[in-house]
This record gives C-alpha cells, sequence and structure tokens, in this order.
C-alpha cells in the first residue's frame, strides 16, 4: 500500500506541474509576459515596455532568427494587434507601422539586417487605454493548411450569410463602400456605367465577426491557432487610399478570453484594379498561429 501511495503522489505532481503554466489558454496563441520572448515564425521574439504616449500603445521589439540558416518571415509580413476588451481591432504593420506618429520622439521598429528586428511599433490611434490587456502578433501569410473558407463580397451588396459550421465562426457585411482611385466614390447605379469601372480602385468592408467562445475556443485547438478574416485583392506596400493603409486587409480574431462569446467589428480594405477590387473581391477565413505578450498572464 505504501508504494501504491508514493506512485500516486508522484503522479500527481507531475500532472500538476505539466498541465498548469500559470498562462491562459487564449485561443490556442501561445502566450508569454510582457518581457518575455517567444519563437514565432521562425524568429525569437521579445516585446517589452508597453507604455501609453498621447492616443497610441507602443512597445518595444527585438528580435533574431531561432536558428540560423532556417527560415523566417519576412519583417514586413508580421502584424500587430492590441488584446483586450476592446470595442474595434485595433492592428498595424510592424514595419511602417508608425508612419503616421510624427509627434512622437521614437525609433520605430526597422529591419536594419534580413537577421534582426528592433524598435518601436506604433499601435493606435486609441482613447480608452484601459482595455488594454496585451499585445498579439501573427502574419497573413501564415496560413494552416486545409482550414480556409472563402465567400465572395461583391459591391453594392458585400457578403452573403455565412454558416456558422463552415468554420465555427459567422461574417457578415455591415457597411460597404466603393472608390475610384481618384476617391470618388461609387454608388451602386455606377452597375449601369461601364466608365466607372476602368483603372484602380478600393473598397472598405465593415464587418461582423460572431461566434460562441467555448466552440471557438474547441475549434481553435484542434487547428493550432485561432483564425483570421482576410479580404482579396490587395497590394503590398503602401496603398491606392491612405485608408487602405489604416485598415489593412486582415485581422486575427483574437478576442478578449473572458468573454462569454466572440463579437469582432472589423474594417478591411479590397484594391487593386477596379473590378477585381470591387466586383470580385473575396473574404475568406483561415486558421494561423500567433503569439500573445500579456501585461500580467495570470489575469
Amino acid at each position: 500500500m505504501r508504494v501504491i501511495a508514493i506512485l500516486v503522489a508522484i503522479v500527481l505532481v507531475a500532472t500538476s506541474c505539466s498541465g498548469d503554466d500559470g498562462r491562459p489558454d487564449v485561443y490556442s496563441a501561445q502566450t508569454a509576459s510582457i518581457g518575455e520572448s517567444l519563437a514565432m515564425l521562425g524568429w525569437n521574439m521579445s516585446v517589452s515596455n508597453l507604455r501609453f504616449d498621447a492616443d497610441y500603445v507602443l512597445v518595444d521589439v527585438e528580435a533574431s532568427p531561432a536558428k540560423d540558416g532556417a527560415p523566417h518571415a519576412k519583417p514586413e509580413d508580421i502584424r500587430f494587434g492590441l488584446y483586450g476588451a476592446l470595442a474595434h481591432p485595433v492592428e498595424a504593420n510592424a514595419v511602417g507601422g508608425c508612419g503616421d506618429v510624427t509627434s512622437l520622439d521614437l525609433k520605430p521598429l526597422s529591419a536594419p539586417s534580413p537577421d534582426r528586428m528592433t524598435g518601436t511599433v506604433c499601435l493606435g490611434p486609441l482613447r480608452d487605454q484601459s482595455q488594454v490587456r496585451g499585445v498579439y502578433a501573427y502574419s497573413p501569410h501564415d496560413r494552416i493548411a486545409d482550414t480556409t473558407v472563402a465567400y465572395p463580397a461583391a459591391f453594392p451588396v458585400g457578403l452573403l450569410p455565412t454558416n456558422e459550421n463552415d468554420a465555427g465562426l459567422t461574417v457578415r457585411t455591415t457597411s460597404l463602400d466603393a472608390f475610384r482611385a481618384d476617391g470618388a466614390k461609387l454608388e451602386a447605379t455606377a452597375l449601369g456605367d461601364p466608365s466607372a469601372f476602368e483603372g484602380k480602385g478600393y473598397m472598405l468592408l465593415g464587418l461582423e465577426i460572431d461566434g460562441l467562445a467555448p466552440r471557438y475556443s474547441d475549434d481553435s485547438a484542434k487547428r493550432g491557432g485561432p483564425l483570421m478574416v482576410l479580404v482579396a485583392p490587395s497590394i503590398p506596400g503602401r496603398g491606392i487610399s491612405h485608408a487602405c493603409d489604416v485598415y489593412g486587409s486582415s485581422v486575427l480574431v483574437l478576442p478578449d478570453s473572458s468573454r462569454e462569446g466572440v463579437q469582432v467589428r472589423a474594417s478591411l480594405c479590397t484594391q487593386g484594379e477596379i473590378n477585381e477590387a470591387l466586383l470580385y473581391a473575396t473574404v475568406s477565413m483561415t486558421g494561423t498561429h500567433a503569439s500573445l505578450w500579456m501585461r500580467d498572464v495570470s489575469q
């Protein structure tokens, strides 16, 4: 009996040590405290010194390849976002995300060499900074195989109703505004004018992403990561409109884990050849790997 008791004690200790490291499972995004380092997308990346200045949230980032000679994501392909009970997602590109922040003395994140990232990431503007619990990172180019569903989103209607069984979440259009490259807004009556769809253009889509938190958590665990919502077509670098630079073409679905449901309201931009961007646009959901740095992982 004494031997059995000792064995039971050993099993209990091993289970308690391996099954609970004090870090919450936030939709299967790997999680660390602000100031710690995580291995992501081929990089060893640390996020530190989360602070608020003016209407922006700032963090300092240092990254180097996880393995010498191994592939890693391009710095310009990485996006950062704010985690917490926010009314609207706030994201920015790792490189170039501080372009609108001209009043602050900082060194924006850059990649001085292919094997290093260093500098500050700017996220905002955001007035209610009390809801910010952390910062996440992901790449729109990092897609988990066999997890993608796509839907047409044509001007002037947008998305047709989606089925929650496709990916565990539903997406619907809440607003849609279409523009020519010169900024001229197009109304539905433009469909009868062939000359209206010449050259380049862009479309701003307001999207509502909903679902049940327990199901989304289970589905994320099965996939190996949360979902991101992407719109296409898009173009790299500076967009046709500054609004496209601000909204972007992707958003990570990583709501505050304390909420009972998934309710994300996002604005995304399609852009490019005007027919492709307005009449043949798509909205897709796909699994990805994400990293999250929290101000207090015990929260």
